[in-house]
């Protein structure tokens, strides 16, 4: 890979990464409602999570969606149905010291299974293929995707920090119910543009 493809890569990467998209959206949730100590699982396992998945996607996945197309569709339709789920989950969020008893953030675990849910994911992911690596060659994948993860972590950890700041304005419950609405609109909202037509 060239010098500029490399910093084409990272400006990429970075411009895709910190973003608004599902994973940030909920990552300034998730520092809203439960800190940012208490999100870094949440944050450590997106960044893992997405590095893994991008890994498969170019080793494997690829092959599949240019033989089956449909897979691809299916998996749209999948990832936008647990989103609104998601959503839903995230509108009717306890206030803080409410959501230290009764909920909790993503788990390492579960923010990096999320990412195959992440139509914002996919789209980054076979786009980063798709241009960086398109010879599907192991050495342009693990680059493309050990560049996400030198980029990843420190745009999600931004968003977290922006809901930690957030989280002293959100001491009444009216504010914090509307903040919580918000963030479900938005999250619905960020995946308009993964449907538009390309």
């Amino acid at each position: 890979m060239t010098v500029t493809l490399l910093l084409a890569l990272m400006a990429f990467a970075f411009v895709s990464s910190i973003t608004p998209g599902p994973n940030n959206l909920m990552l300034m949730a998730s520092g809203a409602n439960f800190g940012f100590k208490r999100s870094i699982p949440h944050m450590l396992g997106i960044s893992v999570g997405f590095v893994a998945m991008t890994t498969i996607v170019g080793l494997v996945l690829m092959q599949i969606f240019d033989a089956y197309p449909v897979a691809y569709t299916v998996l749209r339709y999948a990832s936008a149905a647990y989103l609104l789920y998601l959503a839903y989950r995230i509108a009717r969020a306890a206030p803080p010291g409410e959501g230290a008893k009764s909920g909790k953030p993503f788990s390492f675990l579960q923010a990096a299974a999320f990412q195959w849910v992440n139509p914002k994911a996919w789209t980054m992911a076979i786009n980063a293929m798709t241009q960086f690596a398109p010879d599907h060659s192991p050495l342009s994948i693990f680059l493309v995707a050990a560049i996400f993860g030198l980029v990843n972590l420190p745009s999600v950890s931004t968003w977290t920090l922006m809901g930690t700041q957030i989280r002293r304005f959100l001491t009444r419950p009216a504010r914090l119910h509307a903040f919580n609405i918000t963030m479900a609109l938005l999250l619905i909202a960020s995946m308009i543009p993964v449907w538009l037509p390309h």
